[in-house]
């Protein structure tokens, strides 16, 4: 028996022994399926690598002989340069989608050109103030986003902070040369202020500190020098300033925090109504919340007719507790908006609504546990998979696409969300916001701007049931 033929038959062997442990282990090879269905992209250019636990193996052993260029001697280099080459293809897939792994604005560049082609013309940018002191890294990744995102989009940034501190910062990561440059074009601009207020500190404290830098920051819309303001500091600060400093729409009791969550469908969240600015509500502030949230689906998110959920514990209409049932038969009767009802736990995610409002009590704890949901599912299969050369093989397949599926449920990686129902475009971002999260924000507030949302917003108080 010659060389070749005793080659092919180890090489088969190889094949069969990895596709018996798939089929034994049908609960990893459904992850695998899932996996590759919610990374379309990469599995594309793995040459559909993942596509099935048959398949998977097949073409990796033919992908590996290409990469070799030589016959494969044995089981192990069979599962070893397959398992490079996946590496490889699922990391070129992470860099190319990454920036977009969950951008609540990503299906707008389809129809919003501006987005992707930068105007220099100065006329056609707006300006944004930045709270460069806000957030748990500030100033250094804050600032690293805003010269990404002013490269990207037609905006200028007014970035408010203490100016000794940014230039340390800039100096620290290597940004000076270009943090002059944009000076230098008037594409950015520093604005001396105090301290931030701490994450730790009551939200009062904004009177007190008149030179905060979120006041700086807000001041600069109240007094047209800016058309949208960001922070990543203390969201409680920044409502407080916002509604001390620019007031609330006329007619609406309490503004309200919206933040976007992950569907089914990638490209289209859903906006979930307040997340934290209003522990206790009343049903007219819930009802306030569905105007604010279908006109932002509309503007925002071009959502022709977005369709309007109240959470609850319950789909009937006699379920929940006073504030849900009053708040169904105030929903039920608008003609405002789209009403489809309750929508219980399970369906926020389901992408049946495209927006759900709630009290931010449970709004936030709804937040709050999605943010820990990527981390938990990612560390379950962790501890699933096999150990040994199984488990390696297994992880080769899984590791980037779990990685991606854990972005898409991490609340820090979609950028800011809106508050509504200030007189003013103001962006929260997560405290924990680094430069992706900081140019996915202020993507997020250029389009705002560029979509009207404050003139359509101010059309509310033309409502009857505003005014009565």
């Amino acid at each position: 028996m010659g060389k070749e033929t005793v080659h092919k038959i180890n090489k088969s062997r190889a094949i069969r022994r990895l596709v018996i442990w798939y089929k034994r282990n049908s609960a990893v090879t459904s992850i695998v399926d899932t996996a590759a269905s919610s990374a379309v992209t990469a599995s594309n250019v793995a040459g559909n690598v993942v596509s099935g636990a048959g398949s998977v193996v097949s073409t990796a052993s033919n992908v590996a002989g290409n990469v070799a260029g030589n016959v494969v001697s044995s089981a192990e280099s069979v599962v070893n340069t397959a398992s490079t080459v996946v590496s490889n293809a699922s990391s070129l897939a992470k860099n190319t989608l990454q920036p977009l792994v969950f951008d609540p604005l990503k299906r707008l560049q389809n129809s919003d050109n501006i987005l992707d082609k930068v105007d220099d013309s100065q006329s056609n940018r707006i300006w944004i103030a930045v709270d460069g002191m806000g957030g748990d890294y500030a100033p250094g990744p804050i600032l690293e986003g805003c010269l990404e995102a002013i490269s990207r989009f037609p905006i200028n940034i007014k970035f408010v902070g203490k100016i000794e501190k940014v230039k340390n910062a800039a100096e620290k990561i290597g940004l000076v040369e270009l943090l002059e440059k944009e000076i230098e074009k008037n594409r950015l601009e520093l604005i001396d202020s105090g301290d931030p207020i701490g994450m730790n500190e009551e939200a009062t404290a904004v009177r007190k500190r008149k030179n905060a830098s979120i006041n700086v920051a807000m001041d600069l819309v109240r007094n047209n020098k800016a058309q949208a303001v960001y922070s990543a500091g203390n969201s409680g600060a920044m409502m407080a300033s916002a509604v001390f400093r620019i007031g609330r729409l006329k007619g609406i009791d309490r503004p309200a925090i919206g933040a976007l969550f992950p569907t089914r469908d990638q490209t289209r969240p859903v906006l979930v109504l307040d997340v934290g600015a209003n522990t206790d509500c009343k049903p007219s502030y819930l009802y306030q919340f569905a105007l604010l949230g279908n006109i932002y689906a509309k503007d925002v998110l071009q959502v022709k007719k977005p369709r309007i959920g109240l959470l609850n514990i319950g789909e009937e209409e006699c379920k929940g507790n006073d504030l849900s049932l009053k708040t169904f038969a105030l929903l039920s009767t608008e003609k405002n908006f789209d009403f489809g009802g309750n929508c219980e736990g399970r369906d926020v995610l389901s992408g049946s609504f495209d927006v759900v409002v709630c009290d931010g009590f449970t709004g936030n704890i709804l937040l709050k546990f999605l943010e820990s949901v990527g981390g938990v599912l990612l560390d379950i299969l962790r501890s699933e998979l096999p150990r040994g050369r199984r488990g390696k093989v297994g992880s080769a397949f899984l590791k980037s696409n779990l990685i991606r599926i854990k972005k898409r449920l991490d609340h820090a990686e979609h950028g800011g969300a809106l508050l509504l129902g200030v007189n003013g475009i103001c962006v929260i971002g997560h405290g924990s916001s680094k430069s992706l999260s900081v140019v996915s924000a202020l993507r997020l507030a250029h389009s705002a701007v560029n979509h009207n949302v404050m003139e359509n917003l101010n059309q509310l108080q033309k409502l009857q049931v505003l005014n009565s």
